[in-house]
């Protein structure tokens, strides 16, 4: 393994993530505000959940996806407010634009993040450079910060931009890709949610090294078509591009078990904690959703679907585990074994015009 794979000296790739980008923009804009622990999500006295929080507010626990009664049980004097994504996106749009003064290759996965291919940009600058550069124009245009992560590709990219936030900048050579992999949780790389961590965990598998330990086939094998997907990405492998206007029309989540469940209690505890998923990847986006589907495919691989329209569209966890459970007890699960559950929202309020990315 200690040959850099050709893919790595393909691209220089950005990957920019805002810090706590909505609870930023509010202490931006009441400056009142600065250094105290605020929440954006709603009322603790709600069944709303935290969109996302202040740094004061994290050092006492409170994250992203944590119901807001829960975040003020941690943190007592935490200021809560329900997110304004009116603004939030036109912010975004601003960032957009800074962006577009570097390069065209952008692929926004959701309001506050986005991947920048600068293999080829218009300043003819190094990848470390633009960065550094355009986190000094967002601050100085829009006093906002954000964390980049600078690799030869898009995996590599997102988990470098999460190491030193706030206001981090992490680099990745193409040579060093083994060697920052090989001490990585697998539960870092993109698309790995807590149920996928959880079937690796049961094959011995914690984190990257873990992994190349095995034969690709026997993962292939074991865990089917995830085994040969975890061997290349955690050898730091990505050949995915960045795609320029991708827009999507649902976002989902969905998991293959190991072995075959035949126990409901057990399928609508996985339901729940992928509908909670889905609620999260909503919340980043700054979207809502009237239709929620849920994908069950038995042992025999014959698959149904069951879906729901809501009057109103919706982004909360409860809510589309709620939907989601009572369309599971519609299929024949618990009395055919089922081998694979997925949750998806579609038919989108249309909150902004980002597009999407169902991966992220």
């Amino acid at each position: 393994m200690a040959a850099v794979h050709p893919s790595l000296l393909e691209r220089k790739i950005i990957h920019f993530d805002m810090d706590a980008f909505y609870a930023s923009i509010e202490i931006r804009d009441d400056p009142s505000l600065k250094d105290k622990p605020l929440v954006i999500g709603g009322s603790p006295q709600s069944r709303a959940v935290v969109c996302t929080a202040s740094y004061a507010a994290r050092k006492f626990g409170v994250k992203s996806a944590m119901p807001c009664s829960q975040a003020a049980r941690l943190c007592p004097d935490a200021i809560f407010m329900s997110p304004n994504f009116h603004k939030y996106h036109a912010v975004s749009q601003e960032i957009r634009g800074i962006f577009r003064q570097y390069t065209q290759q952008i692929e926004p996965l959701s309001l506050d993040e986005a991947y920048l291919d600068v293999t080829h940009n218009a300043h003819g600058l190094y990848a470390t450079k633009l960065a550094k550069m355009m986190q000094e124009q967002i601050y100085d245009e829009l006093k906002l910060t954000g964390s980049a992560g600078v690799a030869p590709n898009k995996l590599l990219a997102k988990i470098a931009s999460d190491i030193n936030k706030p206001k981090g900048l992490t680099v990745i050579l193409p040579e060093q890709a083994l060697r920052f992999m090989e001490h990585l949780p697998l539960r870092r790389i993109h698309g790995i949610g807590p149920a996928s961590e959880k079937r690796l965990q049961k094959a011995g598998l914690f984190y990257c090294r873990d992994v190349w330990k095995r034969d690709p086939a026997d993962l292939e094998a074991e865990l089917g078509s995830m085994g040969r997907w975890i061997w290349i990405r955690s050898q730091g492998i990505d050949e995915r591009p960045v795609e320029v206007e991708r827009e999507r029309k649902s976002l989902g989540k969905e998991d293959t078990f190991a072995t075959d469940i035949l126990d409901l209690d057990v399928l609508i505890k996985e339901l729940k904690a992928l509908a909670q998923e889905v609620a999260e990847a909503l919340r980043r986006r700054g979207l809502r959703g009237k239709t929620i589907t849920v994908k069950c495919k038995y042992a025999d691989f014959h698959q149904v679907t069951r879906s729901r329209s809501l009057p109103m569209p919706t982004d909360e966890a409860a809510r589309i585990e709620e939907i989601a459970c009572e369309l599971l007890r519609q299929t024949e699960a618990g009395q055919r074994k089922v081998r694979l559950l997925g949750v998806s929202v579609a038919n989108f309020e249309q909150l902004q015009e980002l597009p999407l990315d169902l991966q992220a």
